[in-house]
């Protein structure tokens, strides 16, 4: 584990790897964009291991703009659109002397979810909401009903996946750096998306939506400009060599 110096985000090392992006044709609730490909990370990189929390934004930026303010500091921050996130990351760089951060991209988001894992959710074919924050009133395929919190949960209130990663599945959306666009047919490495386009990538379901949208493979988008009351995002801190 590394940790930021100056605000206490902590971030876990994912090690280069080859996984299957995307999910098999005859999986039930599959959308069309989620075609089946290799894909290769070739460098490592270091992931948060939480949403950035509205105590960290708080200290970068000086202000919170989180409609769920009430829910506290280790409840992620949301409503913020990829740009000042864009913003963040520079004021988090300029106090943070000689680390890099962004966003991840699509596919070192989904090996990172994934964690090793092929199903449909890390923890296996279905998800509860006693394992992950979302709405519960319309489960994923297969599981059970659940709660619906009506808000997002504090970081960490879950348990994590099988690389210790919290909250990828449900809580809050969470921005890529990706513009959206089909994937390829066949293997591909270190994919980062089209160079241009009109929508965001963003990944993982939220406490607003039902638990199929919280599957690994799942892909939703949003305008760059768009900063719902259920868009969040952790970070990536880029490392040169392990």
């Amino acid at each position: 584990m590394w940790v930021e110096p100056t605000t206490g985000i902590e971030f876990l090392y994912v090690a280069p790897a080859r996984f299957r992006m995307g999910s098999a044709p005859d999986l039930v609730g599959r959308q069309r964009d989620e075609t089946l490909h290799e894909v290769e990370i070739t460098r490592g990189f270091y992931l948060g291991r939480y949403e950035v929390t509205q105590k960290e934004w708080q200290e970068i930026m000086d202000h919170n703009p989180s409609q769920f303010a009430e829910c506290g500091p280790r409840c992620p921050v949301e409503t913020v659109n990829y740009f000042v996130i864009q913003e963040f990351i520079t004021r988090l760089e300029e106090r943070s002397a000689g680390n890099l951060f962004r966003l991840p991209t699509e596919a070192e988001w989904e090996l990172a979810c994934r964690a090793g894992t092929e199903s449909a959710f890390s923890s296996g074919d279905t998800l509860t909401t006693d394992q992950a924050n979302f709405d519960g009133r319309y489960p994923a395929i297969g599981g059970p009903p659940g709660s619906f919190r009506g808000a997002p949960s504090p970081v960490g209130s879950h348990p994590p996946n099988p690389w210790g990663f919290y909250d990828l599945h449900g809580n809050v959306w969470e921005w890529c750096g990706d513009w959206y666009g089909e994937y390829p047919a066949g293997p591909v490495r270190d994919p980062a998306g089209p160079p241009q386009g009109e929508l965001r990538v963003i990944r993982g379901g939220s406490w607003a939506f039902d638990g199929n949208s919280a599957r690994s493979a799942l892909r939703y988008t949003h305008a760059p400009e768009d900063d719902g009351y259920s868009l969040g995002f952790r970070l990536v801190r880029e490392v040169a060599d392990r």
